[in-house]
């Protein structure tokens, strides 16, 4: 498999999206299944990099021959665990109490918003971190909470573990079974990217909007509180 060969495959896509599985098969071609890894592992690090077209690629590549179906499950899996870990660890590092101090000196958000997302993530992180490993965005983010609240990282390791193998597999196969016809995926890929960035806008953008009204509620209360006070204070 070569870059040649993508790039007929990909002419007239010009996408983002094309330009990363050219990236990919370029690293897959260099060092084989551990170039998978390293490029699903990296989409952890970096949301940006969207696994559904990355593990459609290794899926391409074991078609290909460049090596087995098996490894390119077992490899890409292996790159989704460690670079989770690193973003787990982090949170580790960072602690509750330390956010809760970063948050007290961040507009719109307060120390209570850490302290009631570590209490719900102790709950539910378990749900959270297994379907978080199938959404974009969030299978990054996820990671952090849980290091935040200190979830076992046996039961971190397990639960990644389970919901990587899961979507690497679904995308892996299809990759696999699509062949030289990968772009399917490659389309609906970005269209799930798209749906799942514009919920996350739209909650941020209802977040502000929420958090602003009730401090321009909070200010009017406080000046009417101190409007009264000076009126009896005149009398």
């Amino acid at each position: 498999m070569t870059d040649t060969m993508l790039a007929a495959e990909t002419e007239g896509g010009g996408s983002w999206l094309s330009a990363i599985a050219d990236w990919t098969v370029s690293l897959m071609d260099t060092i084989g299944p551990v170039g998978a890894a390293i490029a699903v592992g990296m989409d952890n690090l970096f949301p940006p990099i969207p696994s559904e077209v990355v593990l459609p690629m290794a899926g391409l590549a074991a078609s290909r021959g460049s090596f087995t179906l098996a490894e390119a499950i077992l490899w890409t899996t292996f790159g989704s665990v460690f670079g989770a870990y690193i973003l787990y660890f982090l949170g580790r590092w960072l602690g509750a109490e330390r956010l809760r101090r970063i948050a007290d000196r961040m507009p719109l958000v307060t120390g209570d918003d850490v302290v009631r997302s570590v209490a719900w993530f102790e709950k539910h992180g378990s749900i959270a971190v297994f379907f978080g490993r199938m959404v974009p965005l969030f299978r990054s983010l996820i990671s952090i909470p849980a290091g935040v609240a200190r979830m076992h990282w046996w039961k971190f390791g397990l639960l990644t573990t389970a919901g990587s193998l899961i979507w690497n597999s679904i995308f892996v196969m299809a990759g696999f079974l699509l062949g030289e016809n990968w772009h399917v995926v490659e389309q609906y890929a970005e269209i799930f990217q798209t749906v799942v960035i514009v919920v996350v806008v739209v909650a941020v953008v209802w977040f502000v909007i929420a958090r602003v009204r009730s401090a321009l509620r909070s200010r009017a209360a406080d000046d009417g509180d101190a409007g009264g006070a000076e009126r009896s204070g005149t009398a």
